[in-house]
C-alpha cells in the first residue's frame, strides 16, 4: 500500500504544471490578505475560513483532475451537459436571491453558486462539440447546434437575473469559436447586428440595469445609488498613490464606505491600502496565469486540449478585465468577482479545479509537439 501511495505522489508531482500553479497559488494567498483587511471591521473570521476551505477543497479537486487525461473527462460530455442543465434549473426552482439574482442555493450554513461549476462543464463539453465538427465550423450544420449548446446553458443563466455571468458565458463562447476557426465575417455581422440592436436592448433592459450602464458615463445620475460603487471605487483608489495606507489602514475600506469590498471591489481596497504598486501585482499575477492558459493552448496534443484552454483563459480574462474596469470606472458594476482574489468560496473552488483541468491538458502534451501537427 506505502508503495502505492508513493507512486501515485510521484504520478501526480510530475504531471503539475508550477508555471501555473505558483501564481495561483500567490494569488489565493494575496486573496486571504486582501479579504482580511477588507472583513477586518465585521469582527469575524467566518468569510476568511470560508474562502479557506474553498481553496483547499479546490487545491484538492486540481490535483484529481490533473491525473485524469481530458479526453477521458470529454467521454462523458453529456452527462456533464445535463448536469450543467440541472443545476441550473434547481438554481431558478430552489435557488435563494442575493442582490435581485436568484443564483445561490443554500445547503445549511453554506451557500454555493452552481454557475461557477457549470462554467468549467460548459467549457468542457463545448470543447469536445468543437473539436468534433472542427473540419466543417462555417457549415450551418454545425453552427445551429453550436449556438443551441450555447443558448440552452445562457438562456438559463439570464433567466436567474445574473446578467455578469450571462456576458461571460458570451464571451467564452465566441473566443472558443474564434480558436476553432469560424470565419471572421460571422464576428463582423453579429458585431454590426449587436450595435443596430443596442438602443432596443438597451430599452427592454431593467431600470437597475440601465443604470448601472449609465452611471458608468456620469456616477453623479445616482450618487446615493448606482453611481455610489463607482465614486467611492475612485475615491479608494486615488487616495492610495503609489504605496497605499498600509494594511488595515485604508479610510475607505476599514469605515465601511466603500460596498461590497471584500468581494466586487477587492481591487479597490489593493489599491487604497497597497497603492499602484499592489494593483500592479495583482494584474501581473492575473497576466501570469492568463499566458500560461495560453501557452498551454497553443502547445496541447490536440485540439479539444486547446480548446479547453481557450476556454479557461477567456474566462479569466473577461472576469478580471470587467472586474478590473468597473473599479476604475470604465465598465458598469455588473457583480463579477476578481480571479483568485475576491470572496467567495464556490468561485475560488471553481478556478482551482479549472486550473487542474488545465495541467491535465498540459501533461497529456508530448515534449516536442507544435500546434500545426494536431490531430
Amino acid at each position: 500500500m506505502g508503495e502505492q501511495i508513493k507512486l501515485l505522489v510521484r504520478h501526480i508531482y510530475k504531471r503539475i504544471d508550477w508555471l501555473l500553479l505558483i501564481p495561483i497559488l500567490i494569488s489565493c494567498g494575496f486573496g486571504l490578505v486582501l479579504i482580511s483587511s477588507a472583513t477586518a471591521s465585521f469582527g469575524t473570521s467566518k468569510l476568511i475560513i470560508v474562502q479557506t476551505g474553498g481553496i483547499i477543497l479546490g487545491l484538492i479537486a486540481a490535483l484529481i483532475l490533473l491525473t485524469i487525461e481530458h479526453e477521458n473527462l470529454a467521454r462523458f460530455s453529456v452527462p456533464i451537459y445535463g448536469l450543467c442543465i440541472l443545476l441550473l434549473i434547481a438554481t431558478l426552482i430552489f435557488g435563494k436571491e442575493v442582490m435581485g439574482n436568484k443564483n445561490w442555493i443554500s445547503l445549511g450554513p453554506i451557500n454555493i453558486q452552481p454557475s461557477e461549476f457549470v462554467k468549467i462543464g460548459f467549457i468542457l463539453t463545448f470543447a469536445k462539440h468543437l473539436s468534433s465538427v472542427r473540419d466543417y465550423i462555417n457549415n450551418i450544420r454545425a453552427l445551429i447546434p453550436l449556438g443551441l449548446h450555447f443558448a440552452v446553458i445562457a438562456a438559463l443563466v439570464a433567466m436567474e437575473g445574473d446578467l455578469g455571468t450571462t456576458l461571460v458565458f458570451l464571451f467564452i463562447f465566441l473566443m472558443m469559436l474564434m480558436a476553432a476557426g469560424l470565419h471572421w465575417g460571422f464576428f463582423l455581422g453579429g458585431g454590426a447586428l449587436v450595435t443596430a440592436a443596442a438602443p432596443f436592448i438597451f430599452e427592454h433592459l431593467d431600470g437597475y440595469q440601465q443604470m448601472r450602464i449609465l452611471a458608468v458615463y456620469d456616477p453623479s445620475l445616482d450618487p446615493l445609488g448606482y453611481g455610489y460603487h463607482t465614486i467611492q471605487s475612485k475615491i479608494a483608489l486615488g487616495s492610495g498613490g503609489l504605496l497605499g495606507s498600509g494594511l488595515y489602514s485604508g479610510i475607505q475600506t476599514q469605515y465601511g464606505i466603500l460596498p461590497e469590498k471584500q468581494t466586487d471591489f477587492i481591487f479597490s481596497v489593493c489599491g487604497e491600502e497597497l497603492g499602484f504598486v499592489g494593483c500592479l501585482l495583482i494584474i501581473a499575477l492575473e497576466l501570469a496565469i492568463l499566458f500560461r492558459l495560453l501557452y498551454i493552448a497553443r502547445y496541447a496534443a490536440d485540439h479539444m486540449g486547446s480548446f479547453i484552454c481557450i476556454g479557461l483563459a477567456a474566462m479569466l480574462f473577461m472576469q478580471a478585465a470587467e472586474n478590473i474596469g468597473m473599479c476604475l470606472g470604465l465598465l458598469p458594476v455588473i457583480g463579477l468577482t476578481l480571479p483568485f482574489f475576491s470572496y467567495g468560496g464556490s468561485s475560488v473552488l471553481a478556478l482551482c479545479m479549472s486550473s487542474g483541468l488545465a495541467m491535465s491538458v498540459n501533461a497529456a502534451r508530448p515534449k516536442e509537439f507544435f500546434f500545426k501537427d494536431k490531430k
